[in-house]
């Protein structure tokens, strides 16, 4: 059962966490996003002997759009880069999970003009089709 939790998008995805998130990053690195890092967190579970269900998280941004936004407003720093989670649920269910743009623009009093330069959730919706 997917967590409904507020300023959170989960799209339910027909792939695994790892071809999910490797389809999202051909999708961004195509359109000259740059990939900062992608953790696999079960991987990482597992090197210290403890279980964990698929889970991959990645970090990503461009400068020319994020810089405007922290210079308007430094904390905002704190969302940014930007972040999607690949994840399985307790009932194998593939799910892609990125805080919603309106949500960073709420919590941070972002002007209109900039929350359009962090709405990726389209390159989501093309990556799961």
């Amino acid at each position: 059962m997917l967590p409904t939790n507020p300023g959170v998008t989960s799209k339910q995805s027909k792939y695994s966490v790892k071809e999910s998130m490797d389809r999202l990053q051909k999708i961004l690195l195509a359109k000259g996003v740059i990939i900062f890092a992608r953790i696999d967190q079960q991987a990482e579970a597992q090197k210290i002997g403890l279980a964990l269900s698929p889970i991959e998280i990645m970090i990503f941004g461009n400068p020319k759009t994020g810089t405007p936004i922290m210079s308007a407003i430094p904390l905002a720093a704190l969302d940014l880069p930007l972040k999607v989670l690949s994840w399985q649920d307790s009932d194998n269910k593939v799910w892609l999970s990125y805080n919603e743009p309106a949500y960073i623009q709420q919590r941070f009093s972002l002007p209109d003009a900039l929350i359009k330069n962090i709405d990726f959730g389209p390159l989501v919706e093309l990556a799961l089709s």
